[in-house]
């Protein structure tokens, strides 16, 4: 499961510019039940179909639970263009209090975008630090990679003292192709799955 994430964060080039290599351990599966769209490791779709905040699963590797909760970050590290990324990365999003999902993933996996009783949201009580912007790819900007990240405390405790990015554009560092790396450490979290798509204008 975490090699085939890897794999695809590699090939996408995410790996290494979002985030440092890293192993995943949880498999992130994102959804949007309003138009019965999924995320599945780079496939393509389209900017109407994104606009609604997305449903949530994580899955562990192993099968013991846990009540640990999660961070979930989005971000686009080609804005305005990956040819030209002088706002990235784009913070679309930080929610907290993502649990791990009871059912199995192999049923949470067919469920081709259809929110499933495993699904976290936030009217189920996922916690926004940064509330959900939908992803909106200029024209002329060609394909975007939108990646969710998940992260967990890296001293194992609670990350409920969050700090929100002063600003989206560059999550607030000032810096071009600056973002979910430097908060990421500013706030003591390291990854532990992921997930994305890519989206662009209908007007190329």
């Amino acid at each position: 499961m975490g090699q085939s994430v890897r794999d695809g964060l590699k090939d996408s080039e995410i790996i290494p510019e979002v985030i440092d290599d890293f192993h995943p351990s949880l498999l992130l599966q994102v959804s949007y039940p309003s138009n019965h769209k999924s995320v599945s490791l780079g496939n393509t779709i389209k900017p109407a179909d994104v606009q609604d905040t997305p449903a949530i699963e994580l899955h562990s590797s192993g099968a013991a639970t846990s009540t640990k909760s999660y961070t979930l970050i989005l971000t686009d590290p080609d804005a305005p263009s990956r040819d030209d990324p002088k706002w990235s990365e784009m913070c679309h999003w930080i929610a907290t209090n993502v649990p791990l999902t009871t059912s199995t993933s192999d049923n949470a996996a067919d469920m081709d975008g259809v929110q499933s009783a495993g699904m976290q949201t936030v009217a189920k009580g996922l916690k926004e630090v940064v509330e959900y912007m939908a992803p909106s790819p200029p024209p002329e900007t060609g394909k975007h990679r939108y990646v969710f990240i998940v992260f967990e405390p890296a001293d194992g405790k609670s990350d409920t003292n969050l700090t929100a990015p002063e600003d989206r554009k560059h999550w607030g560092t000032g810096k071009a192709r600056h973002g979910i790396r430097q908060w990421a450490r500013e706030n003591g979290l390291v990854p532990v799955g992921a997930n994305f798509f890519y989206s662009q204008n209908e007007e190329q």
